[in-house]
């Protein structure tokens, strides 16, 4: 017998998100003074903007450096995703091979030797963020997502992956791990580590303060032109300018069809008591994804709970973003009774913590990043969901471009990258619209015992280009 199941929403919701309960939300620093003079302005102290600080830094400290926030470092979805450092690709294969299949093969081995490269620097840096490295699984739910998960075996060694790359787990091994309701099959990757997200980002920034980079909080950029990002306080002058805004793109003067803020929700329980973790077996610190098609992702916290997120509402009409990270209640819903399917013994656990956070996508689904030398102007984004390894990558290879170094990540396929602007209004709202509905429509049918993957998620992924 399991304890009934809570019904009541979420004791927090929004206010950022969970990663900053407990603590006062940050102070934010002092805004930009008045006009400036630097050699590289970046626009957003998330992940992308601080790595690629970081980076410069290291690389030649003589540099001066400001980062220009309107918030504060971590506001955005560096302070409020799901804890994935993983070495997922931030868009698809196929994609990034069209300047050739060698060129993507290192895409994914640099994404995975990603993974560690945060974790060096989290460890020499002393920053704190609850980094674990226990693998990411793929777990099937039903037959259908089962022969998916095992038709992608050939195509995953094919993009780069070895056989110590990933281990396929079958029912009995799958449970030594963990135990998830309806799921005999998995496929283990050693290249996932959970971390804490805004603990990353706080550390971050604050060592790259102590490196001598000024990061002005409560500042807002209203345009960003060659040499120039003009904020409310005052213009910052610079050689180069780069935009790393993720989801908050679609603000910026000029970029609101350039990436969609896409939106994901989380929930997080409260801490699960001993024998609900003894029930469900999951004592180490993997990251679970399930192979649907509007899936869902899952961490161990440090402190013993479990965060779900999924796509919720995707997207509000006309790119706008909710900053305040609210959860609608249907959506808290959704991911309680997803979180209680897979594992029945939380079904008496309380919800402490709701939000949500925008991502960026590009009308393709593969990142970007890339310095336009004529005009000195820098992007990093559009990373789709797997922006935690992806922002440290792309500010490696920010550094490069910028110092003019003609290195291997320099050549990565994602360099330069250009694609078409996405719809206009309300075609875009629509199309996207359209799309979740599809994917959650196939989900219920394949677990219905359709047998086979919907043609309706198939038709989606042709249209969605994903």
């Amino acid at each position: 017998m399991h304890p009934t199941p809570t019904s009541g929403p979420a004791a927090t919701n929004g206010r950022v998100s969970f990663w900053y309960a407990g603590a006062p939300l940050p102070e934010r620093r002092p805004p930009l003074p008045g006009d400036l003079q630097v050699d590289v302005a970046i626009v957003g102290a998330g992940y992308t903007g601080l790595w690629t600080a970081y980076y410069l830094k290291q690389a030649q400290p003589d540099l001066r450096i400001a980062v220009l926030e309107k918030e504060f470092a971590g506001f955005g979805a560096s302070g409020r995703n799901g804890g994935w450092l993983t070495a997922a690709l931030p868009g698809q294969f196929r994609r990034f091979a069209a300047r050739g299949e060698a060129a993507a093969v290192a895409m994914q081995r640099a994404m995975i030797d990603t993974v560690d490269e945060v974790a060096r620097v989290a460890a020499a840096e002393r920053i704190d963020c609850d980094l674990r490295k226990d693998g990411e699984l793929s777990v099937a739910t039903n037959p259908v997502q089962q022969r998916r998960l095992l038709d992608r075996l050939p195509a995953l060694r094919r993009e780069g992956w070895g056989e110590e790359d990933m281990v396929l787990l079958d029912q009995h091994d799958l449970a030594d791990r963990v135990r998830i309701a309806g799921a005999d099959t998995a496929l283990w990757t050693p290249h996932c580590a959970r971390i804490q997200p805004a603990k990353l980002v706080r550390g971050l920034a604050a060592t790259v303060e102590r490196m001598g980079v000024r990061i002005y909080e409560g500042t807002e950029v209203t345009h960003i032109r060659p040499g120039a990002a003009v904020c409310r306080q005052g213009t910052v002058r610079a050689d180069q300018v780069v935009r790393g805004l993720e989801g908050f793109t679609a603000r910026m003067p000029g970029h609101r069809r350039t990436w969609v803020p896409m939106n994901s929700s989380l929930v997080v329980t409260a801490p699960l008591p001993p024998d609900t973790w003894r029930e469900i077996g999951w004592q180490g610190a993997e990251l679970i994804g399930d192979e649907a098609h509007a899936y869902c992702y899952l961490q161990r916290t440090a402190d013993g709970r479990i965060a779900i997120g999924g796509r919720g509402v995707p997207y509000r009409y006309g790119s706008r973003i909710d900053t305040r990270g609210e959860t609608p209640a249907v959506t808290q819903v959704q991911l309680r009774d997803l979180l209680h399917r897979l594992f029945p013994a939380t079904a008496g656990t309380p919800i402490d913590h709701a939000w949500s956070g925008v991502l960026g996508v590009p009308r393709d689904w593969c990142a970007t990043v890339g310095l336009d030398r004529s005009t000195g102007l820098g992007w990093a984004g559009g990373y789709v969901g797997h922006g935690v390894t992806s922002a440290n990558l792309a500010g490696r290879t920010l550094r490069d471009l910028i110092l003019r170094q003609d290195t291997d990540l320099a050549q990565l396929p994602w360099v330069g990258r250009r694609v078409r602007r996405w719809e206009p209004e309300p075609l875009r709202w629509l199309g996207i619209r359209a799309l979740y509905t599809a994917y959650r429509a196939a989900d219920r049918r394949e677990s219905a015992g359709l047998g086979r993957t919907s043609a309706v998620a198939r038709a989606a992924d042709l249209v969605s280009g994903r």
